[in-house]
């Protein structure tokens, strides 16, 4: 292995230059050229390929988003866009590719492995939904922006005595909602992976409300409704005034957490440790603290399952 490819797409998420530093860093260390791939698939499609130097990843560790750019890409998603993507890789003689990203980018490493393109995955998502992995890079991240602004609007809340709903990320996981709810003791938590029942909820809201608890924190992962959407019908059931706060993308911004800066230290350094040994067509993860790797094929077949433990605790403990 003498020359590797690196790319990052999708969503951005906090620690993707952490991974890039670390698989740029470890490649030189053992003596391969790295070439970065500018904005995802379609930079790879339109060869805005570059060699990258030790000095090329110098003061990103601290630094969100990602260096090289995230694009979604139509084209990649057919065979003629993926043979395209392939000349160009052998154009500039890359023998392997590391792809940071989540769902959407392992179906493209996917793509490339299944017509005999070596490729290794490294998890970067905040919604932490990549299975065969605990976590994900950009989900500490995440998770601790969302529970400062629930801090802070929990004294507003307070000092107005309102229900607050906050919506958060997560279209088709819960993994913020839930960690950043039960972190930040609220007191409703929606999830796409389990229905709620309003009647449950407006009597938990009446139950506080009787024992003298003047606020409450309702938290709403985008993937079961809009936020607005759910205060119209809390509304309905309980006549309760409530505000809505939108989070949106501030939650993929920031500096990334001492943790995702050694999450994506490590998984991008045994991406590159993976293509030394000649293993191509895998994806690398933490379990248990533990570095793993498994097969990016199978392990896309395999539903992201949500902590339902913990889902029960935060209604055990907003009673």
């Amino acid at each position: 292995m003498k020359r590797i490819g690196i790319l990052t797409s999708g969503g951005d998420a906090p620690g993707m230059n952490a991974a890039i530093r670390a698989v740029v860093r470890k490649a030189i260390y053992h003596g391969i050229e790295v070439y970065g791939i500018y904005n995802g698939y379609n930079g790879l499609i339109n060869g805005k390929i570059e060699k990258l130097e030790v000095g090329s990843v110098g003061d990103i560790i601290h630094r969100g988003g990602t260096m090289l750019h995230s694009a979604r890409c139509e084209e990649f998603k057919t065979r003629e866009g993926q043979q395209k993507g392939i000349e160009q890789l052998k154009k500039h003689q890359i023998e392997a590719l590391v792809v940071i990203g989540g769902d959407g980018s392992y179906q493209g490493a996917k793509a490339l492995t299944m017509q005999g393109f070596p490729c290794v995955g490294v998890p970067g998502t905040i919604d932490n939904d990549i299975p065969g992995t605990d976590f994900t890079i950009g989900f500490d991240t995440a998770l601790n922006t969302v529970l400062d602004a629930i801090d802070k609007i929990r004294d507003t809340a307070s000092s107005h005595e309102r229900t607050f709903i906050i919506e958060v990320m997560g279209r088709d996981a819960g993994d913020i909602a839930l960690w950043s709810g039960l972190a930040g003791g609220a007191e409703t938590i929606l999830i796409p992976e389990e229905n709620y029942d309003m009647n449950e909820i407006a009597d938990r809201l009446r139950s506080g409300n009787d024992r003298g608890k003047k606020h409450s924190i309702i938290i709403v992962a985008e993937g079961v409704k809009s936020g607005n959407e759910f205060a119209k019908e809390l509304k309905e059931a309980t006549n309760y005034d409530t505000r809505v706060s939108v989070l949106g993308h501030i939650q993929r911004g920031g500096s990334p957490t001492a943790s995702d800066r050694v999450l994506a230290s490590r998984l991008g350094a045994k991406a590159v440790e993976l293509l030394i040994e000649g293993k191509g067509g895998r994806a690398v993860g933490i379990q248990n603290n533990q570095l793993v790797d498994y097969d990016i094929v199978e392990i896309l077949g395999t539903p992201h399952k949500v902590n339902i433990d913990m889902y029960q605790l935060s209604k055990e403990l907003s009673i």
